[in-house]
């Protein structure tokens, strides 16, 4: 079965929600399942854990050097200096995410002001 086979107008609706469910619940059961049974300081956790944040932090790193939209028109050294700024703002407030993105946020703000200005 695929996308176009039914011509419904809720078709589509529904082959997004059960192929979602079906690509995203099977992986939640089994962290449930599996995720009592593992030390949170085993080398397997430690491990995905690690694949998770490197995840995470390509991510960032792909939003900073290759953003769309307004973002792109600010310089790359602004972009980069605000991710430090937020980040070492993150840390010297306890590390606190909200201090951290909001800190981000105005200095990123204010490299944007430079660059119109």
């Amino acid at each position: 079965m695929s996308f176009s086979a039914i011509e419904a107008w809720w078709w589509p609706y529904l082959f997004i929600l059960v192929a979602g469910w079906l690509a995203t619940d099977f992986w939640r059961f089994l962290g449930v399942y599996l995720g009592g049974r593992i030390s949170e300081d085993s080398e397997l956790l430690v491990f995905v854990r690690s694949i998770a944040t490197a995840l995470v932090a390509a991510v960032i790193a792909n939003l900073v050097v290759f953003p769309n939209g307004a973002l792109a028109a600010v310089p790359l050294f602004f972009r980069i200096l605000a991710a430090l700024i937020g980040f070492l703002a993150y840390l010297a407030f306890g590390k606190r995410v909200i201090v951290g993105i909001a800190i981000g946020e105005i200095a990123l703000g204010a490299g944007m002001l430079l660059t119109q200005g």
